[in-house]
């Protein structure tokens, strides 16, 4: 089903709700829970999800495993997404924290063909027995099965929940300045700079400085769908593209080439 709202799905007794829907550039689903587990699907664009403990750069042809009744908002970048809304009871190995994933060509095909099931397999007592039959009963028991397997992709950046760090973390992706110390950190923080990066490690498992060169690569994501690698290295403050490459490499685990919009 394309462009439909959940809300007049919900209620189905349906267990797996293949939804696609196309968002303009730029649109911002604020703060906001489903009752159901969601898979978030970006087949193109790029997504910025954040939810309260962390933020996810999704660019497309991956997606984001929500768990049921969490909070997060979502910035779609020039992306159609397919979704899948579930019942709790149907996976019960969903994560308990959203989790950025890879998309294996299988699933991606699964996805894309469950999105034009139409709505009377919906409808019709709940059990896809409509207009798709058997075909659309078997395609959604073949997406769970392959969702089990997919892994997870490196996509994440933890934010601590409490303040002070939270206010630096969210204003640092907001504008990721490559001259910012943790000297103006501890300042804003109003601690000194050992107390910063010991607290800080403890609340996310990297030092200050690892954090941001993190946060200043994800934020590179969706600038290399339309500019090229000099371009986005120089405004990151990298001293050079090769260098902004191999961190990228590293990091993410293929080239930021493979990035660019066809």
């Amino acid at each position: 089903m394309r462009n439909v709202s959940l809300a007049a799905l919900d209620s189905s007794a349906l267990s797996v709700l293949p939804i696609a829907t196309d968002y303009p550039p730029g649109h911002l689903l604020d703060w906001h829970e489903h009752r159901r587990a969601q898979l978030l699907y970006a087949a193109t664009g790029t997504m910025l999800v954040e939810t309260a403990d962390g933020a996810w750069t999704v660019p497309g042809e991956r997606a984001v495993l929500i768990p049921p009744r969490t909070q997060h908002r979502v910035r779609m970048l020039d992306v159609q997404t397919n979704s899948l809304y579930i019942e709790p009871g149907a996976v019960p190995w969903w994560p308990e924290t959203c989790r950025a994933v890879d998309v294996p060509p299988l699933l991606r095909e699964l996805l894309r063909a469950a999105a034009d099931l139409g709505r009377p397999a919906v409808v019709h007592g709940g059990d896809a027995s409509g207009a798709d039959g058997p075909r659309a009963r078997a395609m959604l028991d073949l997406i769970l099965i392959e969702l089990e397997r997919v892994r997870e992709a490196p996509l994440h950046l933890p934010i601590p929940a409490e303040p002070p760090f939270a206010e630096l973390c969210r204003r640092y992706i907001a504008v990721p300045d490559a001259g910012v110390t943790n000297a103006e950190w501890a300042a804003d923080a109003s601690m000194g700079e050992r107390t910063l990066g010991r607290e800080f490690r403890e609340a996310t498992g990297m030092s200050p400085a690892a954090w941001r060169a993190r946060a200043r690569l994800l934020v590179a994501i969706p600038l290399l769908r339309h500019r090229t690698v000099t371009e986005v290295s120089g405004e990151l403050g990298y001293a050079s593209p090769a260098a902004f490459s191999f961190a990228f490499t590293r990091a993410f685990g293929e080239a930021p080439s493979t990035l660019r919009a066809d």
